[in-house]
């Protein structure tokens, strides 16, 4: 089967059962994809697909062929992305393991829409799950951004 994972096109020998988070990680040795609760809950595993953030811990791979897939390494390139500089300038990254699903949403909300309320960045953020207390500063991080775009 074949996947599109950061702009690359990938043909995979794999069971198309397994979940994607599973193929990204070990197949493709993607790591900013994170296991957090395997019930679609705490949203660590989140990937944009075709430009939406989706979870990838439950869905299977094969749900997923010949679409488009971004992960956070999809985002470097000679700079980092002004989301992820945004939590730079700000220091709200504590821990680091929710961020990549933060920055996945983040990431969908602004492509949408570069000016987004306060209001709708906490929708999009909604789905995340940050044990560390750090969604005060991200959120001020996005909502700085959000007012100098």
């Amino acid at each position: 089967m074949r996947v599109i994972v950061n702009g690359v096109s990938h043909e995979l020998d794999v069971d198309r059962n397994v979940p994607l988070l599973h193929v990204l990680r070990d197949a493709l040795g993607l790591k900013s994809v994170k296991l957090g609760c395997g019930l679609e809950q705490c949203g660590a595993c989140k990937v944009l697909v075709d430009g939406a953030p989706e979870f990838s811990c439950r869905r299977t791979v094969g749900e997923f062929e010949g679409m488009s897939l971004v992960t956070l390494e999809g985002f470097a390139n000679e700079t980092l992305h002004p989301i992820q500089q945004a939590l730079l300038d700000h220091n709200a990254a504590q821990c680091g393991y929710c961020l990549s699903g933060i920055l996945i949403a983040a990431r969908a909300l602004f492509d949408a829409n570069p000016r987004p309320s306060r209001r709708e960045i906490q929708i999009a953020l909604d789905d995340h799950l940050c044990r560390c207390g750090a969604q005060p500063r991200i959120l001020n991080a996005f909502c700085e951004l959000s007012a100098n775009g």
